[in-house]
């Protein structure tokens, strides 16, 4: 990985984070929380669909292309780890924070957070759209530098 097949794999998983996304804001948009299992069926969803995402990303992108010996995919690389590697975490501690009964208590917290942590999910997708798939769609299907044809002898 990637090739352009995991890359595309990526950008529907992209596709569906987005819109599950837009289901949680659509349900934090009301005065009122939902049906308990209502919220827990969205928040699932994403939350499954994300973990996946970034596991993958984790796993085999940024390794394949901080591996690639292209200094310029090694660097965006380099920069997505840090500057975004943390999200995961900050989603599953979110996820743990607002149980069932932590929702019911302060609905107007929930919402706030939840429109914060989605609002920076949305960002990173956006640059990775922009950034980061753009650079690993160059690189050879196998991560490696591919090899310089050997210059004849003048």
């Amino acid at each position: 990985m990637p090739n352009i097949r995991e890359i595309e794999r990526l950008r529907a998983e992209h596709a569906a984070i987005e819109t599950l996304s837009r289901f949680l804001l659509a349900l934090v948009a009301a005065p009122h929380p939902p049906r308990p299992t209502e919220l827990a069926a969205v928040r699932g969803m994403l939350r499954d669909t994300l973990l996946r995402h970034l596991k993958c990303e984790d796993w085999a992108l940024y390794p394949r292309m901080q591996s690639s010996g292209d200094a310029e995919v090694v660097r965006i690389a380099r920069i997505f780890v840090d500057e975004m590697g943390h999200i995961a975490g900050d989603f599953a501690a979110y996820d743990a924070r607002w149980t069932p009964e932590a929702v019911e208590a302060d609905w107007d917290a929930f919402r706030g957070e939840t429109i914060g942590i989605l609002d920076a999910l949305g960002m990173r997708i956006e640059r990775e759209e922009e950034q980061l798939y753009p650079l690993a769609e160059r690189l050879p299907k196998g991560g490696e530098r591919q090899a310089q044809p050997p210059r004849a002898a003048a």
